[in-house]
């Protein structure tokens, strides 16, 4: 419950007297959809129309003066009252159930942007943990369960409100009879108790299979080329079998409980009123007009109950989403990073320019503090600024780790990252990212066309620019044969273009920054060795203009290096330039080197 009063705090702190006003917009609804059949009665006895004792009712007295109308306009005018307040109801149920959606839907997109911003802002570690998909279903599937579980949430106040009023009346027409009634309807709460922890149950399910589901499809469709080259369709499709059918069994099951529910209900109900009856005319003694006006109420409250008891099944169906979005929240609140707000403020911040150096001292870092693996172990470097360093290694010496901790995307566990011999703090990450260009060895393109891709990194960038850009990487003239040129359209992750087309396109989108850092993580590994040449010939040319840091597998392609670092299990084992490393035999540059001449022959 905790976890619903928590959404509900945030939908009053964003609405504010807007929500008081609905609620009681729904509550007079209510009264008014009520009205028109619970006020006919004590009307007609009023005009004398109809043999009906005008004591049956405790509003009767109100409407006398109809009695001074002759019949024959009396009916007319009953019936036009009647006429009137329900097309007032419905006006008013109109107005109202807009404006509803309306706060409804601005909450929803609120709480959406709240969590998308916490997201962003989260630091890289988190992102590291996380499955990408898991973050999918919460920002999608089971945000909007939350929204549907609000709006539940309001409905079963107002269906609340309205049902201790209608109590309130019948208390005042017949306290022994509402008694009677509620002790009934206590004793069927009781019972309904284990149909709403049977929903909650069924509510976690949900929850469960639709992440499981999202998260199947995603890697499939991300890894469809492996499913395809090594005939993995049968195993694929008796997982997607086997997962819809139980998604199709929770579905079902939701079905029978709700549809038992609603059977205990009805069938309660019938027994109530039979038994209600019978007890009133033999034991109460109660009088005809007002057993008929109690039977009336009572016709229309007694649904509100069976309305209830739905609204708390599916709002207790809705809870795990509740639960599984404010743990998301607060990982985010845990996982911040210090990061401008404003989105004006961090546009207007400098980028770091890099006089002298990067420097790491002492630096250790683990992904895992409760467990005892340092990915990097007193790393001491550092990085002449305008100078061309490479970093190499064995896969899972730590070259990637240290490249993110320069970059600033972690903050090491020990020791300081300098720029300039100034520690790194939090109000200068922002501007250090704002220097740097960073190429993965896995490039990332946006569906959208080439044009969009690079105006996405510097939207001021003229097309005299972008083919300069595109010239520096080789990527210029595959663009040119393209029917759009800048226009085409690149496709999902850049799906339609080989991979290291793609490297190419995000080289080019980096150059386009014109940025005073560039770091290339293996960003020329799926280049043929004629591309790779030109590339490393651009890359000389930068150097001494900007400060170069480079991944590499191939060792061939850091060649001119000013400082090689070789890392092995998280620390720097050798540290020089490419020649001097080369000539120490039992140095680790030197095997590695060694193995690729072996390999390459």
């Amino acid at each position: 419950m905790g976890y619903i009063i928590h959404y509900l705090k945030k939908l009053y702190a964003y609405s504010g007297n807007k929500l008081i006003i609905s609620v009681i917009g729904m509550v007079v609804i209510s009264l008014l959809d009520g009205a028109g059949v619970f006020l006919l009665l004590p009307i007609i006895s009023a005009s004398g129309i109809a043999s009906v004792n005008t004591g049956a009712s405790p509003i009767a007295g109100l409407l006398t003066f109809l009695q001074s109308f002759p019949k024959a306009l009396g009916l007319p005018l009953i019936l036009g009252m009647f006429v009137v307040l329900m097309l007032g109801q419905n006006w008013l149920q109109r107005f109202l159930t807009i404006r509803e959606a309306t706060i409804q839907q601005k909450f929803l997109r609120h709480l959406r942007l709240d969590t998308y911003t916490a997201l962003m802002q989260s630091n890289w570690v988190f992102f590291i943990k996380r499955r990408k998909s898991d973050l999918i279903n919460s920002l999608t599937t089971e945000l909007t369960r939350v929204g549907f579980g609000t709006t539940l949430i309001l409905q079963l106040i107002a269906s609340v409100i309205f049902t201790l009023i209608q109590i309130g009346l019948a208390f005042w027409l017949s306290p022994v009879m509402t008694l009677f009634v509620l002790a009934f309807g206590f004793i069927l709460t009781l019972f309904s108790r284990r149909f709403i922890k049977s929903a909650k149950s069924l509510g976690g399910q949900t929850s469960e299979l639709s992440q499981s589901f999202l998260a199947g499809i995603t890697d499939q469709l991300g890894g469809m080329k492996d499913i395809k080259s090594n005939t993995l369709e049968g195993s694929r499709l008796a997982w997607f079998h086997s997962l819809t059918q139980k998604i199709m069994n929770e579905q079902v099951d939701y079905i029978k409980l709700r549809s038992a529910s609603q059977f205990f209900y009805k069938a309660a109900s019938a027994l109530l009123i039979a038994s209600f009856i019978y007890l009133s005319v033999t034991l109460f003694h109660t009088k005809v007009e007002q057993l008929l006006l109690i039977i009336v109420i009572f016709s229309r409250l007694w649904p509100r109950f069976t309305s209830i008891q739905s609204n708390m099944e599916q709002i207790a169906s809705s809870i795990p989403a509740f639960r599984s979005l404010l743990q998301l929240q607060e990982e985010f609140a845990s996982a911040k990073e210090f990061h401008t707000e404003n989105k004006q403020d961090s546009q207007a911040i400098s980028p770091i320019a890099v006089k002298y150096g990067i420097e790491c001292r002492n630096v250790s870092f683990r992904y895992n503090r409760n467990e005892p693996t340092y990915a990097l172990t007193d790393i001491n470097l550092h990085i002449p600024a305008l100078q061309m360093t490479a970093i190499v290694g064995r896969s899972g010496s730590g070259k990637s780790t240290l490249v993110d901790i320069i970059m600033g995307l972690m903050q090491p566990e020990v020791g300081q990252v300098l720029i300039d011999g100034e520690p790194l703090q939090d109000d200068k990450i922002l501007s250090l990212r704002k220097s740097i260009s960073y190429v993965s060895q896995d490039p990332f393109l946006f569906h959208a066309s080439i044009r969009e891709n690079l105006l996405m990194i510097s939207p001021e960038a003229s097309e005299g620019q972008m083919w300069e850009a595109l010239e520096f990487s080789a990527a210029d003239e595959f663009v040119r044969k393209l029917p759009q040129g800048l226009d085409t359209i690149i496709g999902d992750r850049g799906v339609r273009f080989s991979g290291g087309e793609r490297q190419r396109l995000v080289l080019a989108r980096a150059i386009l920054r014109k940025p005073s850092i560039l770091v290339l993580d293996e960003a020329t590994s799926a280049l043929d060795t004629e591309n790779e040449a030109g590339i490393q010939e651009a890359l000389d040319l930068l150097k001494g203009k900007i400060t170069l840091v480079v991944i590499a597998h191939r060792l061939s392609t850091i060649r001119n290096a000013d400082q090689v670092i070789v890392l092995d299990q998280g620390s720097v084992i050798q540290q020089g330039d490419y020649d001097q490393l080369a000539a120490e035999r039992e140095g680790q540059f030197s095997n590695l080197l060694g193995n690729q001449l072996v390999v390459s022959s």
